[in-house]
């Protein structure tokens, strides 16, 4: 009865709103006469001429709505979404559940900051996380906005915890554009682009990735790990000493990066030095967590023990909530007050992962997940036998529904000196794949500094929509082929 209740006062809300806005403005054309922008192509302008140009977009027009695994813009064009507002609405757009959690907590309390007092969300989250953690050491819950702020609040409680400074990061991995999480990113050079000096104290060692290593795909996975944890010894022996060194940094699976999972091998390495030199191990599942790749953490795939992990997007499907998860005996290391935040921990958007939560249990999500995998991962192997196809595919790779087609490049990064180098590939191969499968109906991303193409559809998916955005890409990855 109190839900209804509730439910009926937001009804009455929203349209009391409209209606005072159109009373009180004249309608319409009250606006348009006063030179308000009403039409999707005067908003578009508007933006174009007065939206910072330091913001990249995919698409040029309004999106209005989103249900399930599709999106609708403001011209009627109506896509599926192989992007998920990347990783975030990993239930798909307004999983009713999840929004209806929200406006429930909009009714009831929406902003309860997190220095004056707990809230309820907040503590329920708390709840529904700890049984789902990698281990059970994992047992101290900070929450903010982003995962970009995360990332800071990892630093900075590494650098506490151990007092020590430096920290390793992973060249290709992504972790953020603000100033911290900025330094630690490898991915692309855009992000950090004539804004030195960034934060001291940061160290590179090169991912397990064939094209850090300047190898063919075909290497041994033993062989990537071998080389890389060589370069971590290195590291540690000519630039930063282990008593220096706070934490080393990474992605289980990489994600701007070039969708890149790690080996198990290449993990339990890093978890054996920060074992053995009292080093502290962050693992940033802000893409690759809440049931992506299968496991409701990548980390479990490997069985290793994070010291921190970073976790937002798919955590809160939409709402803006990122948190750290750490071990209390560090935490309880940091003084009251050194972590804080206006919006920390909001109670609408703790709401809503709490919603998250349930539903990945109560749905089988991860059986979804596992089910749709299979069928994507057969039809891109599928599509990379064909032989008008296969000589322009060198990979396709990831895990559960975070998975990457990588193309062939006449061009890329230190062309010269990759073995995969291929002069009669066509140029832009995977932004040009991305804008026909758009054309066709399909939203997609590319990722990295190479040719990838990056898959991120809503993880309760159905078989059909898996099918039919996979048979779009394959259409456009033929058509530009076609082209040359």
């Amino acid at each position: 009865m109190l839900q209804a209740t509730r439910r009926l006062a937001l009804s009455r809300i929203i349209k009391g709103s409209t209606l005072n806005r159109m009373s009180i403005n004249g309608g319409p054309a009250a606006l348009q006469s006063r030179g308000v922008s009403t039409s999707a192509d005067d908003l578009c302008e508007l933006g174009r001429r007065h939206v910072t140009n330091g913001l990249g977009r995919l698409t040029e027009g309004i999106m209005a709505k989103g249900s399930g695994s599709y999106v609708e813009y403001e011209d009627g064009k109506r896509l599926l979404d192989f992007t998920s507002g990347i990783g975030v609405t990993s239930l798909g757009h307004c999983h009713p559940k999840v929004s209806q959690a929200a406006a429930e907590q909009c009714l009831t309390l929406v902003h309860a900051q997190c220095s004056i007092a707990f809230h309820k969300p907040y503590l329920q989250l708390v709840e529904r996380l700890l049984p789902v953690m990698p281990h059970p050491s994992l047992d101290s819950f900070f929450f903010w906005n982003s995962g970009s702020e995360a990332v800071e609040a990892a630093i900075k409680l590494a650098r506490v915890a151990t007092g020590r400074q430096h920290i390793i990061c992973m060249q290709g991995g992504y972790h953020g554009r603000t100033y911290g999480a900025m330094a630690v990113t490898k991915s692309k050079t855009i992000y950090s682009e004539g804004v030195f000096p960034v934060m001291p104290g940061v160290f590179s060692i090169p991912y397990p990735y064939w094209h850090q290593h300047g190898l063919p795909p075909s290497t041994p996975t033993s062989t990537l790990v071998s080389r890389s944890l060589y370069q971590l010894d290195l590291l540690l022996a000519q630039q930063s000493a282990p008593r220096d060194t706070a934490a080393i940094i990474v992605e289980p699976l990489l994600g701007e990066g070039g969708y890149v999972p790690a080996a198990p091998e290449f993990l339990q390495g890093l978890r054996d030095v920060c074992d053995k030199h009292g080093i502290l191990l962050i693992v940033d599942e802000v893409q690759s967590g809440f049931a992506r790749t299968g496991k409701f953490f990548m980390i479990e795939h490997s069985g290793v023990r994070p010291d921190i992990m970073v976790i937002a997007k798919g955590l809160a499907n939409g709402f803006p909530l990122s948190g750290v998860v750490g071990r209390k005996e560090h935490t309880d290391k940091l003084k009251p007050g050194t972590m804080g935040g206006t919006y920390a921990g909001n109670a609408v958007s703790c709401a809503a992962a709490v919603a998250v939560a349930d539903v990945i249990k109560g749905e089988n999500i991860l059986a979804n997940v596992q089910d749709r995998s299979r069928e994507l991962f057969d039809s891109l192997e599928a599509l990379r036998s064909d032989p008008d196809v296969f000589p322009y595919i060198l990979d396709v790779r990831g895990a559960g529904l975070m998975v990457a087609v990588e193309f062939s490049s006449p061009n890329g990064p230190g062309a010269q000196f990759d073995p995969v180098t291929k002069a009669d590939s066509p140029k832009s191969l995977a932004s040009r794949v991305v804008k026909a499968c758009i054309d066709k109906g399909l939203l997609i991303m590319t990722t990295s500094a190479y040719e990838v193409v990056r898959f991120i559809p809503p993880l309760n998916i159905s078989h059909q929509d898996l099918k039919k955005g996979a048979e779009i890409f394959g259409q456009a990855v033929r058509q530009v082929l076609r082209e040359g």
